[in-house]
């Protein structure tokens, strides 16, 4: 349940720095509860990402992937490696560029994904049925605005 914030805590959502803070702090404590529903499995947040980010971008090479997650190309390749000894992730010839591979995600590793989303997916969903209708009203306006944030 959405407790009323007092007057102090009021005050100091109306300052983009107290808003920012604000949702840093319930956004890192959302982000934590939902890793905790992980589908029993052993991966970290770290290679369950990377996981996700193929499967959006089949067919990538691991130094676009590495580009495009903001890591080392090592350390993406220490992670694709991991994903493909557990049979999530495939390597193929890149198709014009043999000194290359591209990665996919494998029917495990989709299985995965999708069994990773709906647990975290049902999880929310109970925690939202707590919430008034008003409260998830404005949860369903917000949603648009958080997208955004992410990608800007």
């Amino acid at each position: 349940m959405i407790m009323n914030p007092s007057k102090d805590q009021r005050a100091n959502l109306r300052s983009d720095a107290g808003l920012a803070s604000a949702l840093r702090v319930s956004l890192a404590r959302l982000n934590r509860r939902l890793r905790r529903q992980a589908a029993g499995h052993s991966l970290t947040p770290t290679q369950l990402a990377t996981l996700a980010a193929v499967e959006r971008h089949s067919g990538i090479t691991p130094g676009e992937l590495a580009e495009l997650e903001k890591v080392q190309p090592p350390s993406m390749t220490r992670v694709t490696s991991v994903l493909g000894e557990r049979g999530l992730v495939s390597r193929t010839p890149h198709p014009t560029d043999r000194r290359q591979v591209t990665l996919s995600v494998t029917e495990a590793g989709s299985a995965l994904l999708k069994e990773e989303r709906r647990r975290k997916e049902a999880w929310l969903t109970r925690q939202l049925k707590e919430l008034t209708p008003e409260e998830r009203a404005v949860l369903r306006q917000a949603a648009p605005i958080l997208e955004k944030l992410s990608r800007i």
